[in-house]
């Protein structure tokens, strides 16, 4: 059982940055597919960006040009840097590890961006 761990979240003003981190347990880190989500109460959780374990990336198109995901193999972490955030950034974002029939959520960290 893989145990990920999250971190980074808070409380920023519009314009500002943010590092999420996700660090998970085990050796295989390396061969996950990786993923940030996000969720606001009442809707459904959306992709916000994903790396392969080949580190080809993809993002939603609310977040492209603002925010970079990266992984460092040697860590097992993934991160996200979110920058130029706006207040529909709100949101509980979560990591997500993907290989085969394996699929590992983080508890989530919480970022509001507000005055």
């Amino acid at each position: 059982q893989v145990q990920i761990v999250e971190s980074g979240g808070g409380l920023v003003q519009p314009g500002g940055s943010l590092r999420l981190s996700c660090t998970a347990s085990g050796s295989t880190f390396r061969f996950y597919n990786l993923g940030w989500y996000r969720q606001v109460p009442g809707k459904q959780r959306e992709l916000v960006a994903a790396i392969s374990s080949g580190s080809s990336a993809i993002y939603a198109d609310s977040v492209k040009g603002r925010f970079t995901i990266s992984r460092d193999n040697a860590k097992s972490t993934v991160y996200l840097q979110m920058n130029n955030l706006k207040p529909e950034d709100t949101a509980l974002y979560y990591c997500n590890m993907r290989w085969g029939l394996d699929d590992y959520w983080g508890q989530g960290t919480q970022v509001t961006v507000s005055t």
